[in-house]
C-alpha cells in the first residue's frame, strides 16, 4: 500500500511548530520493515534508531544519503506545493516500495552514523553497500523566497538527475540540519527573552563570529512556557481559594441545637402570649 506523503510530512505544515526543527526523508525501491504507526514529531536520537532498524537488513544495493541543509517539510509536501519536483514524484511513483518519514525531527541528524551502520549492517550479510553522498546548496530563510525557491528548484534538478543514473535498486535518506527560521515571539516576553540574548550561549556566539551554530538545549530550557501573568493569576488563585476554604469552614462548625426552633406548648408560652 502506497503512503501519501501528505499524511505524513504535513501534520506540521501548515504552521511551523519549532523553529529548530527539520524533515527526515527515507525511501527505498525494496519493501522496508517500516513501524506501522509512529509519530510526526520525534527527536534526532529516535529518528536515528528507527532508520538503524529499517536499514538493519540491507534492502538493497545502493544508498544515496542526501544532505539538504534548511528544507522544511513543507518545501517537500506532495501535491501542486512541492518545491522538489523530482524528490515528490520518485517518492509517489510505484517503483518506491517502501517508506518512512518524519515531518519534524528536533535536533541534529548526523549522517556519518547511517553510512557506518549501512557498511557495517551489509557487511554481516556478506554484501557490498555502495554509498553516494550528496551535499545540495544550503537553502537561504523565508525572508528570501524567490532565491529560495530558485535553489531548491536546481537541488531538485541536480537530485533527479543523480536519481536517473541509478538502478532499481537503491535506498535514499534525505536528512537536514535544524532549519533557521524565526519562531514567534510574543510582546510581552520580550524582557525575559532580551536577558537570554545577552547570555553567554553558542547560537549568539556563532552570530557574532560569523559561523552557524544551532541551539539544541532541551525545549523546556529554551522557551518560556510560564509568564511573570500567569504566575500573579495562580498565586491570586490560590489566596481566593484559600479565603473561600476557611470561609466554608466557619460556616461548616457552626452548632445550634435541636430545639432551639421549636413553638413551646406550656403554661409560659400561654402568659407570655397574654
Amino acid at each position: 500500500m502506497q503512503l501519501s506523503i501528505a499524511t505524513t510530512l504535513l501534520a506540521y505544515t501548515a504552521v511551523h511548530a519549532f523553529s529548530d526543527s527539520s524533515p527526515f526523508v527515507l525511501f527505498s525501491t525494496s519493501k522496508l520493515n517500516t513501524p506501522e504507526k509512529y509519530d510526526q514529531l520525534q527527536t534526532s536520537n529516535q529518528v536515528i534508531a528507527s532508520a538503524k532498524e529499517i536499514l538493519s537488513s540491507c534492502p538493497t544495493r545502493d544508498y544515496v544519503i542526501v544532505s539538504q541543509p534548511n528544507v522544511h517539510a513543507a518545501d517537500i509536501r506532495d501535491g501542486s506545493h512541492c518545491k522538489m519536483r523530482s524528490l515528490c514524484d520518485t517518492i509517489a511513483s510505484k517503483e518506491i516500495q517502501g517508506r518512512f518519514s518524519v515531518a519534524e525531527v528536533v535536533g541534529d541528524l548526523s549522517t556519518h552514523s547511517l553510512e557506518d551502520y549501512v557498511k557495517e549492517a551489509c557487511a554481516g550479510k556478506g554484501k557490498v553497500a555502495g554509498i553516494v553522498k550528496v551535499d545540495l546548496t544550503h537553502l537561504p530563510s523565508l525572508e528570501h523566497k524567490d532565491k529560495r525557491e530558485q535553489i531548491l528548484a536546481s537541488n531538485d534538478d541536480q537530485l533527479g538527475l543523480m536519481l536517473d543514473t541509478l538502478e532499481s535498486d537503491y535506498t535514499l535518506v534525505m536528512v537536514s540540519d535544524p532549519n533557521e527560521f524565526k519562531a514567534y515571539q510574543p510582546d510581552f516576553i520580550e524582557p525575559v527573552h532580551m536577558d537570554l540574548k545577552r547570555g553567554d550561549f553558542g547560537s549568539q556566539e556563532g552570530k557574532d563570529n560569523g559561523n552557524t551554530t544551532y541551539d539544541n538545549r532541551p525545549l523546556f530550557v529554551k522557551y518560556q512556557f510560564f509568564t511573570p501573568g500567569i504566575f500573579v493569576a495562580l498565586i491570586a488563585l490560590i489566596v481566593m481559594l484559600s479565603i473561600l476554604g476557611v470561609g466554608l469552614k466557619a460556616l461548616g462548625s457552626l452548632e445550634v441545637s435541636y430545639g432551639a426552633f421549636d413553638k413551646e406548648m406550656g403554661p409560659a408560652a400561654q402568659k407570655k402570649q397574654q
